[in-house]
């Protein structure tokens, strides 16, 4: 089997199943019904043993999926404690002002728009290895973190959030990216969802772990709310250690695959999506930041994030003020995180067995927009606010391993797909600067500017949802009269059928 050419490869993204083994044989059964030989896109005959295929599967979803995603628990820990702290006294420990914890969010997620992009070009060169910049920037978000329990001044907990926002910038595109090149775009969402789901489960235990912490107060003269940042941070600098030892090199370099296996992956990869560019040399880099369909998307992403975002950094607070005691307020928020991560695998999967993103997207965003309905009219009791919690958690962690695959679908080469995935975090994860502004002290318990604003980007989502996938139908109506084939033009963005 003949590896692909040094300078294009092919990249993946959509979705199939939920334990290692049952994804693999449902996949290659599906991609591949038996190792009769096939037409690949570049014109050259596909061979592929499914047992093979499946093998080599299981073996990348060991190697990628779990210390990926434990990265991502232990940074969203970093980035999501800070709301468990404030419950244990931090805005009075450090004398912050009164739009000091608002101004600690935000700033954390400034940098997110001014690194992501060259973070995720600078990998994609291949120069450092994926493991030494991932796993590098993660060990010194850990001790950043850690910076954080012990600063004695306001000034100093901003400078640390800032720090931490630079050493996270990287990863979610990075991690996006890096699994991308490992998979078929039918494999891919499921591989992704999985990865968005650990971060979900470290909000979950951030809470759990929070209450546990609470009973450290006062240990070596340091209160509660430090000794979460201190821990946790440890915790984040522990698994980026490990993760410079386990993290692999992109698919032509991968060490851990034989030569066989390499070639197999290189060769199943190109017969996906044809012949696609690696390499940096003369990209139109204008072309790719004007795409459409990469600021479509990112639209879409932002508004979903809104949801997100507000349930990550003010939950806790918005269940305190419902009445609840502090540490009961950080036990009823695991369960939201929970349900998140059913929603998101279950929803991954039927979207990868029906071969369709564009309803589920929009489902997500009709969800969000009731929860955010309930939560701006005040409904009683508070029960019913509490529920409206998980209904805007179910639809909008629903959408993020959609969309980032759904885009990632309609794209062609590495350039392009780093630059995108980069793009739609970083600029979607700007819901989070307007998440940490709109939810005004003041205004406590009832937040009318906060639901208010979630209730105007909800339904900018559905209608953006609804005028995105029109404009791809049209596009595929087009191309489907003039009966084009696949071009082998690999910076090619338009001759080819999208994916809805």
């Amino acid at each position: 089997m003949a590896a692909a050419d040094d300078n294009v490869i092919n990249v993946p993204t959509s979705t199939e199943k939920s334990s290692h083994t049952s994804i693999a044989n449902e996949e290659v059964a599906a991609a591949d019904r038996s190792s009769t030989p096939k037409d690949s896109d570049d014109g050259s005959e596909f061979y592929e043993d499914p047992k093979a295929a499946r093998r080599l599967l299981i073996k990348c979803d060991i190697r990628l999926i779990p210390i990926l995603g434990c990265l991502y628990l232990v940074s969203f820990l970093d980035r999501s404690n800070i709301a468990n702290a404030r419950l244990f006294g931090l805005e009075k420990s450090l004398h912050m002002p009164l739009t000091g914890f608002n101004t600690c969010l935000w700033i954390f997620y400034l940098p997110f728009v001014i690194v992501e992009i060259p973070s995720n070009l600078f990998m994609s060169l291949n120069k450092v290895k994926p493991n030494h910049w991932l796993a590098g920037a993660i060990m010194y978000l850990g001790i950043v973190s850690m910076c954080q329990g012990l600063t004695r001044s306001y000034g100093g907990l901003l400078a640390c959030r800032f720090i931490m926002g630079i050493m996270e910038a990287g990863l979610p595109p990075g991690a996006a990216l890096l699994i991308g090149q490992y998979y078929r775009r039918s494999e891919f969402y499921i591989r992704f969802s999985y990865f968005i789901c650990f971060a979900l489960l470290g909000s979950a235990f951030s809470g759990l772990l929070a209450y546990a912490i609470e009973h450290m107060n006062g240990l070596r003269g340091y209160e509660a709310w430090r000794w979460i940042f201190i821990l946790e941070g440890l915790f984040t600098f522990a698994f980026g250690l490990a993760a410079w030892f386990i993290i692999p090199a992109f698919p032509q370099e991968a060490t851990f695959l034989s030569e066989d296996e390499r070639a197999m992956l290189l060769a199943r990869l190109r017969h996906d999506r044809g012949r696609e560019r690696v390499d940096f040399k003369g990209i139109n880099w204008l072309k790719i930041l004007t795409d459409w369909k990469v600021w479509s998307f990112t639209l879409i992403y932002f508004c979903a994030d809104m949801g997100a975002a507000s349930i990550s950094s003010f939950t806790p607070t918005i269940l305190a003020q419902l009445g609840w005691s502090a540490s009961r307020a950080q036990v009823m928020s695991i369960p939201i995180w929970m349900v998140g991560i059913v929603v998101t695998l279950s929803t991954s999967y039927a979207s990868g067995k029906l071969s369709l993103r564009w309803p589920f997207v929009l489902i997500g965003a009709i969800f969000s927009l009731i929860g955010w309905c309930i939560q701006y009219t005040q409904v009683q009791p508070p029960a019913v606010r509490y529920f409206a919690l998980y209904i805007i958690a179910f639809g909008s962690f629903m959408q993020f391993p959609i969309l980032i695959g759904w885009l990632n679908s309609n794209l062609r080469g590495r350039p392009q797909q780093a630059v995108a995935s980069a793009v739609q975090l970083g600029m979607g994860n700007c819901a989070n600067f307007v998440a940490s502004n709109v939810f005004i002290t003041k205004q406590a318990p009832k937040y009318p500017t906060g639901f208010a604003t979630g209730v105007g980007f909800a339904t900018l989502a559905a209608v953006s949802i609804l005028l995105v996938t029109g404009a791809l139908a049209w596009h595929n109506r087009q191309f489907d009269r003039k009966h084009r084939d696949r071009v082998e033009n690999m910076e090619d963005q338009e001759n080819f059928r999208y994916m809805l």
